[in-house]
Order: structure tokens, then sequence, then C-alpha cells
């Protein structure tokens, strides 16, 4: 079993940038994962999505702005998001999936407004 926390949430201007990370409690190579999204009144969205060979997917209205990355060796998944704008706002999820097992993180807040 995997134990997620995230973190680097925060407010943050229109424009700004903020790098979230997603600790897991074990070994996360052989898992996908992934950056979730939920805003209020809105179903939960995958932002962005890293194979177990490092081939990435992004939803199109963070391509270009969004980046995930992963750090084996410290069992960490990344997400950093620059330019961010008022509708990014949600509680950002990670997910690692493998073999029919799902994890979730408890989530972090982000919040852009000026």
């Amino acid at each position: 079993q995997v134990q997620l926390v995230e973190s680097g949430g925060g407010l943050v201007q229109p424009g700004g940038s903020l790098r979230l990370s997603c600790a897991a409690s074990g070994s996360i190579s052989m898992y996908i994962m992934n950056w979730y999204r939920q805003a209020p009144g809105k179903q939960r969205e995958s932002v962005a999505g890293m194979s177990t060979s490092g081939n990435t997917n992004y939803v199109d209205s963070v391509k270009g702005r969004f980046t995930i990355s992963r750090d084996n060796a410290k069992n960490t998944v990344y997400l950093q998001m620059n330019s961010l704008k008022p509708e990014d706002t949600a509680v950002y999820y990670c997910r690692a999936l493998t073999l029919g097992r799902t994890y979730w993180g408890q989530g972090t807040q982000v919040t852009v407004s000026s």
C-alpha cells in the first residue's frame, strides 16, 4: 500500500507559479502517476499524467503551462504550474495507479486570485 501526501498549494496571483509535490510512502517506479483537480461544483478531472516510462499527457487547458515530473529515487511526483489563471483554482490531488490498485492523496488547495 502507498500513502500519498500532497503539498505546495496556496494563494497565488494570476500569472504566477506554484510547484506541487506528491510524496509517496514507498516506491512509485511501477505506478502511473496523475494529478487531478476538482473545482467547487465540478467533477474531478485529470490534469496531467506520467507513465512508468516517462510519457506524459495533459488536459488541453493546461498544455504549455503545467509540467509533470517524477523523481523515483525520492518517491515524489511534481506538478510545476506556470501562468496560473483563476480557472485553475481547485483542490489538486495526486493519484497512483498500478495493476488494479489505485491510491489517492488528501489534496492541496490552489487558489488563483488577485
